[in-house]
């Protein structure tokens, strides 16, 4: 990753860009901290954030005494190639405070709304790609090969299973099921060219929002 770890302005010292921590699940944003090229790399490697810490002038891994580590799920550069956006699943709280986050904030997916919706986005990318850049061993692009009418299929099977599932009392079978669903509904709608955002919007005009 070519990153510019020499830029320098305002309150960044030379050979340090900051980095944005942000719940992978939540899109909260954690904290903010410093990395050089070795605590990137670092951070890369073992899947574990790691900063310069510029009080302790070394490199510090988050957690590394309370055990609340930040696991990577995404590293992200901006624009301007001189800062990163990392997004992590959080053991525990993230500020020093105990503070979920270092603003004070809560960070709870049943209490934060939009929860973990928002990771759909990254699913639906995930369909887009399979679908531009298919793979033998992609079970999306499989679906993609068969063409509309066997997606749609495939969303009226899941539907139905969905149906049976819901007059059970087994919840994991039936959130099972409901995944299915959603995730074969989000490829039909790919193979017909409509963004999910386009779905959201006419469900935004129906409830006034």
């Amino acid at each position: 990753m070519n990153l510019d770890f020499n830029k320098q302005g305002g309150l960044i010292q030379a050979g340090l860009i900051p980095a944005i921590i942000q719940d992978a699940k939540t899109d909260k944003v954690l904290m903010l901290g410093y990395m050089n090229q070795e605590a990137l790399e670092k951070t890369e490697k073992e899947g574990i954030v790691t900063f310069f810490s510029r009080s302790k002038q070394r490199l510090w891994t988050k957690g590394e005494t309370s055990n609340n580590f930040l696991h990577v799920v995404e590293i992200m550069k901006d624009c301007d190639e001189d800062t990163l956006l990392i997004k992590v699943n959080p053991d525990g709280p993230t500020c020093h405070t105990g503070s979920d986050t270092c603003w004070n904030e809560k960070n709870d997916s049943r209490l934060d709304s939009p929860g973990q919706a928002g990771w759909l986005n990254h699913l639906k990318m995930v369909i887009r790609d399979r679908k531009n850049n298919p793979n033998e061993k992609s079970y999306t692009a499989s679906l993609f090969e068969k063409g509309t009418n066997k997606i749609a299929q495939k969303v009226g099977e899941e539907a139905v299973e969905l149906v049976i599932e819901a007059m059970d009392s087994n919840d994991e079978l039936f959130k099972g099921e409901a995944a299915d669903l959603l995730f074969h509904y989000l490829v039909l709608l790919e193979q017909r060219g409509i963004d999910f955002d386009e779905i959201i919007d006419v469900l935004r005009e129906r409830h006034g929002n």
